[in-house]
């Protein structure tokens, strides 16, 4: 963002409680934590449920905020700061609705391809590698951690530079119409739908309402021009390129495909899917890591419109572990693609890309053993895939799978949970510690599988968890830590590390 503090007005219908003493000065950045303030920012000052943002605002001023938008008079001591330091104080009806605003109109200078992507699970690792695949070949600003909301989408846009070569935006969907209204400010050119899941079914009810609110981000790709990027492994796929109406649109779609069945998938192709761009994995293996190794195959690109288009391969080897991320590595891979890289150069960029803390992250314990930090985050799928990779690594000692509560599941919530204990009983864990009310669904559909009642723990606590561990965890060991956030299982981590 670079916007001046009169233009920040304009754009978001404020009028100015205190005048900037240069109105030409830009400000380059935007931020609603008083913490983070760098100079030459726009604070925006949020009012919340236990803390206000307005109480902040002298804080943010003297950290060398240009500008603050507020929707409460301030004191006069804050404006007399204001005036003072030469910044200006903008007053709003909403600050978090001039956040959207400002995005909206900053949309416009942007100058490079902006590129939205959804899905249940597995987003915010598909946006790191698109990511740093398009970082391969020019600028990108992308979204930060999993800033996926009503105000991180519209920071991404305002953190993007004009000349950026590429915008990279995560979206987040808690319900129907939501993605719909972040892409009416993010306007993407291109979108990509990870996989349709069972995450947010409680408040969708069922996986085609799911299906169809992922949906909206297809739907709102500009006619003739937008790009789609669809699954072709998701039993969803047709259905969501068909309620977005794509064909009918004129906007082109590319499948990918990280499954071991995409080679059998290709040949099954109907003649109008064999004929569109793609990309998929074969001969897809895991290294005593974790991490998946496979041959990327991609055709369509610049041959489109023959009848046998050309097929390129090139190796590629991740740093993520489990063969959920392959999928993943496809969908970047496909992005890069149609950016124009070569395969090669996608491949290569793939294999430097890193995993993000708390996802399958490996740490070694000072008592010599292993902690698989997946505690950011869980749903039945990502769980699932967890506990798969997790079991494919290479151990010395004994497995040890720490799982807690997956939130947001609804009436459904006890029925995934079981399933999850009924896959943990098939598996190949030593002891399997369950913490939360609804984790002890896990336990009990484990012992119910088949588990030995001495393999498994019903925690109540975190402390109650470490406790456990603390007497039975021994060097060569390794620990998985899957939980949904709200749990707070990195701590669980923090103590088994330290």
């Amino acid at each position: 963002m670079r916007l001046n503090a009169k233009q920040i007005a304009a754009y978001t219908g404020g009028s100015f409680a205190v005048e900037p003493l240069d109105p030409r000065a830009l400000m380059c950045g935007v931020t609603w934590d008083s913490r983070d303030v760098k100079p030459g920012d726009l604070y925006v000052a949020l009012p919340g449920e236990r803390v206000d943002g307005h109480d902040f605002v002298a804080a943010a001023l003297r950290a060398g905020a240009l500008g603050a938008l507020v929707m409460q008079p301030l004191a006069e001591d804050v404006r007399a700061l204001a005036r003072e330091l030469g910044a200006a104080v903008i007053d709003v009806p909403d600050t978090a609705g001039a956040v959207s605003d400002l995005a909206r109109e900053w949309r416009s200078h942007l100058q490079g391809r902006v590129i939205a992507l959804t899905g249940s699970t597995g987003k915010t690792t598909t946006k790191n590698l698109v990511r740093d695949v398009l970082a391969a070949a020019g600028s990108v600003t992308a979204t930060a951690g999993n800033q996926n909301n009503e105000l991180g989408v519209p920071k991404t846009l305002l953190a993007a530079e004009p000349e950026c070569d590429a915008v990279v935006v995560e979206m987040g969907m808690r319900g129907p119409g939501q993605i719909a209204e972040l892409c009416s400010i993010v306007r993407p050119d291109w979108g990509l739908v990870v996989n349709v899941g069972e995450s947010h079914i409680e408040l969708l009810g069922s996986r085609e309402n799911i299906a169809r609110a992922k949906a909206e981000l297809l739907r709102e790709l500009p006619e003739g021009s937008g790009l789609a990027f669809v699954n072709a492994a998701d039993d969803f796929a047709d259905f969501m390129r068909e309620d977005a109406r794509l064909d009918a649109r004129r906007v082109p779609c590319v499948l990918f495909d990280g499954t071991e069945d995409a080679a059998a998938r290709r040949v099954a192709a109907s003649a109008a899917d064999a004929v569109r761009p793609a990309v998929w994995a074969e001969q897809v293996e895991l290294d005593e890591q974790g991490r998946a190794r496979f041959v990327l195959h991609a055709c369509g690109f610049d041959d489109a419109a023959a009848a046998a288009p050309h097929v390129e391969t090139a190796p590629c080897a991740l740093n993520l572990r489990g063969l959920h991320n392959v999928s993943n590595a496809c969908a970047a891979a496909a992005v890069g693609r149609a950016s124009g890289m070569s395969l090669a150069a996608v491949a290569d960029a793939l294999a430097h890309a890193e995993p993000e803390a708390g996802r399958q992250e490996v740490l070694r314990a000072r008592g010599g053993f292993t902690v698989v930090n997946d505690a950011y985050n869980a749903n039945p799928d990502s769980m699932r895939a967890s506990l798969n990779t997790f079991c494919a690594l290479e151990v010395p000692g004994r497995r040890v799978a720490v799982l807690g509560d997956m939130a947001e599941l609804g009436d459904f919530a006890r029925a995934c949970h079981a399933g999850i204990g009924e896959l943990a009983a098939r598996l190949p864990l030593d002891r399997l510690v369950c913490v939360g009310e609804l984790a002890a669904c896990i336990a009990d559909a484990a012992e119910k599988a088949g588990m030995d009642a001495g393999r498994i723990v019903r925690a109540a606590t975190i402390s109650d968890v470490l406790g456990e561990l603390d007497t039975c965890i021994e060097p060569g060991d390794a620990v998985l830590v899957k939980a949904s956030h709200c749990m707070g299982l990195e701590r669980v981590v923090e103590g088994l590390v330290n």
